[in-house]
Parts: structure tokens; C-alpha cells; sequence
């Protein structure tokens, strides 16, 4: 039976911090309320009644490690500045675009690729080694559940530590092609600034005029990130592949995220459709707010590290 769900507000366990957000990365993570006993408790229940957890990941868990996210209220991208993300159409058609993109790639990906896994990531790890998580799927882009050693893991839309050729389709790791970045361009150079959820930062058109952009080594086609840009489809093998994991699963929890886009609803759609009983954890409203048995609002590495996979 589905139980209405309603946001509910946790204080910190006893001697614990009040938060396992560090002070650097606050403006990145929206206001909330703290979570009451109660809330953990039903969230505790809800994980201690799966034995097969699917879990669904959004940029509400990578702003805790300071990557900021689009959307979140007051302090996304969205929010804050007029910055929109890189089209998929737009890269494809346009080599000044891409040129611009990857200037600003260049310069964040060293700020952005140094970042680490928050305690979030850390207890979904942990959750998958104790045989409680059956599958997580994640919309980031940031690589963090992989370097917390997470194996059961599709990255939906991909990780912007890999480059493809858009002509044969050859792989190669990110920092390899800093590497040819920086031998084309040794005498080019900007400060970063903010950097945004898939490494770009902002810089003006006439700083990257010059910036060379190398060509794939097997074919001399186009190089892009492994990532579905906005405008773009997920590839329909992995969606594929992510439908039958649901399918193996008998309970789906999302971890940060709104669940905006529909690459991601579709699943809680599924879920649904199976009467998989489902569980949110995010700050603010989401798009599938009516599909939940659970809703709780929190920041997920406060919520996640003290609930154990029984």
C-alpha cells in the first residue's frame, strides 16, 4: 500500500557534525530544513525492506563535493548567471563553438577533475559491498561515484573523463588529451573561473580565438566528451540495459536529483508502472514527487551515511 508522502524535516544524530558539507562548498548546496528522527526512520525502513535497491543519482549529490548543479534554487548555474549548458547540435555543426567549448574545457579541467567523492558516494559504495544496492544509475557526469569504487554503475549520460571521435568512434582518457591541449597551445593560458557541472567555464570570445583544437589520432575526425549534451539522446543499449536492471530491482531510491529531464523520469515512470515502491531523497520538489511512498528532504551525505543497509 503507497503511503502519502510529505517532506519531512532531521535533526543530526547525536555527535555527529551538523552537516558533512564543508564550509567551501555550501553555496553550491540549497537551504534546507534539518531532517527529523522520524524521517530517517522511515527512509531506514524503506532501505532495510529492499533487498534488491536500485538507485538513481543527480547533480544534488556531486554539489555536496562542490560541483555545482543547473537547477537548484538561488544557488544553480541557472540561478546565478546566464550560462546555458553546450547543445548537442550546436557542437556538432559549429567548429568556433567547439573551439570556444573546448578553450573553457581546458582551463576548468583541472579544477574540475580534482574533485573527490563526499560521503554520499562513499555510503552507496558501501551499500553495494554489504549486497543492498543492486544497481545504481547516475545523471552526473563527474566520474566521483567511479573514483569511491563503485562497480555496479551505469553513468546515463555518460563521463567527461573520457573524449570520443565522432568519426570511428575511438575512446581516449580526458587527461590525455590535456596533454595534446597543452603541447598546441604552449603559450596560451586564462585563470579559471567558476566551473560549471561538466568542466566548462566561462571566458570571453576574444580569449580563445587562437585556442587549437586537436583532431582524433586514428581518423582526424571530431573529438567530443563522452557525454549526452542537452539536445542530445542516451543511447538506447543503455537505456535498454538500465530497464532491465529496474527490472531485476524491488525498490528504487533517488538520491539528488529533480528529475527534470526525462532521461531519468522514465525510469521512475517504470518503477511505477511495476509498483516498485519508491523513495526520494532531495532538497526541493522533483518531478516525481506523486510517484513516492517517501519524501525526504535533506542533503544526501547527512541522510545516506547514517543509514545502514541492514
Amino acid at each position: 500500500m503507497r503511503l502519502p508522502w510529505r517532506p519531512l524535516a532531521v535533526n543530526p544524530a547525536p555527535g555527529r557534525r551538523a552537516s558533512s558539507v564543508t564550509a567551501g562548498v555550501l553555496n553550491f548546496v540549497p537551504a534546507s530544513s534539518t531532517i527529523d528522527a522520524h524521517s530517517l526512520e522511515q527512509l531506514q525502513a524503506f532501505v532495510s525492506r529492499a533487498t534488491r535497491l536500485f538507485v538513481i543519482s543527480g547533480a544534488g549529490l556531486s554539489t555536496e563535493s562542490g560541483i555545482p548543479d543547473y537547477r537548484s534554487e538561488g544557488v544553480g548555474l541557472y540561478a546565478r548567471t546566464d550560462r546555458r549548458p553546450m547543445q548537442h547540435a550546436e557542437f556538432v555543426r559549429s567548429a568556433k563553438s567547439r573551439q570556444r567549448y573546448w578553450a573553457r574545457n581546458f582551463v576548468g579541467w583541472p579544477q574540475f577533475s580534482s574533485h573527490e567523492p563526499n560521503s554520499a558516494h562513499k555510503a552507496l559504495q558501501q551499500w553495494e559491498e554489504r549486497g543492498k544496492l543492486h544497481w545504481l544509475v547516475t545523471q552526473n557526469v563527474d566520474a566521483l561515484h567511479s573514483k569511491a569504487g563503485q562497480k555496479r554503475l551505469t553513468e546515463l549520460h555518460g563521463c567527461t573523463h573520457r573524449v570520443k571521435c565522432l568519426g570511428c568512434g575511438a575512446v581516449s582518457p580526458r587527461e590525455e588529451l590535456q596533454r595534446r591541449f597543452a603541447a598546441l597551445n604552449p603559450e596560451w593560458g586564462v585563470q579559471a573561473g567558476a566551473v560549471a557541472p561538466d568542466g566548462d567555464v566561462f571566458l570571453e570570445d576574444e580569449q580563445v580565438l587562437h585556442f587549437r583544437v586537436p583532431s582524433c589520432q586514428d581518423c582526424g575526425g571530431t573529438l567530443k566528451p563522452e557525454v549526452t549534451f542537452f539536445g542530445d539522446t542516451v543511447n538506447r543499449t543503455t537505456v535498454e540495459f538500465v530497464h532491465d536492471r529496474l527490472a531485476e530491482s524491488d525498490a528504487l531510491l533517488v538520491t539528488g536529483s529533480s528529475l527534470q529531464v526525462y532521461s531519468g523520469y522514465r525510469f521512475l515512470l517504470a518503477a511505477s508502472d511495476r509498483k516498485l515502491p519508491v523513495a526520494i531523497l532531495n532538497i526541493g520538489p522533483t518531478r516525481a514527487d506523486h510517484l513516492a511512498e517517501l519524501k525526504v528532504s535533506g542533503r544526501c551525505g547527512d541522510v545516506l551515511s547514517v543509514i545502514q543497509p541492514l
